[in-house]
């Protein structure tokens, strides 16, 4: 069996269920109207097409919020509807999701009809305001839902106990697709087909927002990225040529490493509308304005995480007893927070909390890994903090600065009494197959990209090679942070692996015997092609 047939089949894949995972249908996506509420929805927008009402999308400032926002203003505009706006919260003033202030702004504005991307299920006193201000609302969301559904107009979510839609982790750019497909039954103006070019938009929110790339997401992703290498819009076109992607070998990492992070920095900085802007330019020369601004901003993004990554290491130190970090300073933007508690959990292998004191109240995100909750650590504190949520791994929290202290205590106390173990065992990779370097060729490579796209819930292979002999050992970086080691197999094959940002274990000798585990990719320099591993463990043999 070849090492490609040997980790399909790790991932479970009959050679049938290969082919069907391999070229997703894109006719085979499931009928929007599966979802709840969605007729009633799009009775409404029927009406406000007729009625050619005032129409506002409420989107959010996470990259999910503004490529449905993009993706809606297209689409409501290919229908004909003539009065549509878009607000985009910041994230600084607003904060996440729909406010009273908000919706009374709307109203004054003359709205008729709110539609909410990627947020508003739990927003029922704010949905209860806008109704008594005679604005009727439609939410499409993906969140937690409330167990009674606010009253609005339609409540689109496939996590609600009653909906039949088969496949219940859609990002929010996803719903509002599903939203646009059953529009096209009732509404001329975007023909059966052509919405297909909204894919782009789908994919870059879909994979960003790091749900499962899995059933409609994965064909979603996969069609989109095709859709992305041939885009029609302006923003994207610009945004991947600022960013140095190849629209014609994008691919997921690309989004997640590349595009995303460029957009992102604005809501993290400045305001998301600068992202939201470049999406919908028109014009080439405003979308490349529009494009560099936000590589300036990641620049700027990039260089003050550096500086707070510094600071929380120095101050992380001083905890170093704790099996959960909670680190915090006055001038530690919340904006950044979330990208700093991932790197401390990467850095220290715990969970952690990154808070902003801002006065007298604190704000901040955590990250977690293996079997701890960071939003039940976050509930277990309910008494002292002043709001929080999230999910298993990531959470937002905001405290009372000075309770600080009794959270750190509180969150501590709650992980020991969770009476975990092993939990570092599940930041190990786990090899999809062991391989020797003979099998490592340009071919597998091909083909294990044809696995794409990959994320969460497909994650890209990684393979184990074992027996390898250090041969070469080579220091890279301003301040020797990076390397690349060059190993040989017993039969004389050698191949490079690299590792930035790489750990101290990964500095090993000459003539170590060592265990790596990677994944396989392609390097290309001054017109030479060579198969390289970017390392991700490796272990020294006794």
């Amino acid at each position: 069996m070849s090492l490609f047939d040997r980790i399909m089949a790790a991932r479970g894949f009959s050679s049938e269920s290969k082919a069907v995972f391999l070229t997703p249908d894109y006719n085979l996506a499931h009928d929007p109207f599966l979802l709840p509420d969605m007729s009633q929805a799009v009775d409404r927008l029927v009406r406000a097409h007729q009625q050619q009402d005032q129409i506002t999308i409420y989107g959010d400032y996470d990259i999910d919020g503004l490529t449905a926002t993009a993706l809606l203003l297209d689409a409501l505009a290919s229908f004909g509807f003539k009065n549509v706006k878009a607000v985009i919260p910041n994230r600084f003033v607003e904060g996440y999701g729909l406010t009273i202030d908000a919706v009374e702004k709307i109203a004054s504005d003359g709205a008729q009809l709110i539609i909410t991307v990627d947020c508003g299920s739990l927003s029922e006193k704010e949905i209860i305001r806008a109704n008594e201000l005679g604005i009727d609302v439609i939410v499409t969301d993906h969140h937690n839902v409330a167990a009674v559904q606010p009253p609005a107009v339609a409540v689109i979510n496939p996590k609600r106990a009653d909906s039949k839609y088969p496949f219940i982790d859609l990002a929010g750019v996803g719903v509002a697709f599903k939203l646009v497909q059953a529009l096209q039954s009732k509404i001329s103006g975007l023909p059966l087909g052509h919405e297909k070019w909204l894919l782009d938009l789908v994919a870059l929110g879909t994979v960003c927002d790091i749900v499962t790339l899995v059933d409609e997401n994965r064909t979603n992703v996969y069609w989109g990225l095709k859709v992305l290498s041939q885009t029609r819009r302006p923003g994207l076109k610009a945004l991947m040529a600022v960013a140095m992607v190849d629209p014609r070998i994008v691919n997921s990492r690309s989004l997640g490493f590349s595009l995303g992070p460029r957009m992102n920095a604005a809501g993290r900085l400045e305001t998301a509308q600068h992202a939201l802007d470049m999406l919908v330019a028109t014009d080439s020369m405003v979308a490349l304005e529009k494009a560099q601004y936000l590589d300036e901003l990641n620049l700027a993004r990039r260089s003050d995480q550096a500086k707070i990554v510094k600071q929380a290491i120095i101050q992380a130190e001083k905890y170093d007893q704790d099996p959960v970090l909670v680190v915090s300073a006055a001038d530690w933007s919340h904006g950044i927070v979330g990208i700093v508690a991932s790197k401390l959990l990467e850095k220290y292998q715990k969970p952690v909390f990154v808070l902003q004191e801002m006065g007298d109240e604190s704000k901040g995100s955590a990250r977690s890994y293996g079997d701890f909750s960071v939003a039940d650590a976050i509930n277990a504190s309910r008494d002292i903090v002043k709001k929080g949520g999230g999910h298993k791994l990531a959470a937002g929290v905001t405290l009372p600065t000075e309770n600080i202290e009794k959270f750190r205590k509180r969150v501590n106390d709650f992980y020991k009494s969770s009476q975990l173990s092993n939990q570092k065992d599940m930041l190990l990779p786990q090899a999809d197959a062991d391989a020797d370097l003979d099998e490592i060729t340009e071919e597998l490579v091909n083909l294990i990209s044809g696995l794409e796209p990959f994320g969460n819930g497909n994650p890209e292979p990684i393979i184990r090679s074992k027996n390898l002999k250090v041969v070469n050992v080579r220091k890279m970086g301003n301040d020797n942070q990076h390397v690349k080691l060059e190993l040989q197999n017993r039969g004389g094959r050698k191949m490079q692996f690299v590792a930035f940002g790489a750990p101290k274990h990964f500095f090993v000798g000459i003539n170590a015997n060592v265990t790596v585990w990677y994944q396989s990719t392609i390097n290309e320099w001054q017109g030479n092609r060579s198969v390289e591993g970017r390392l991700l463990h490796l272990i020294v043999e006794e």
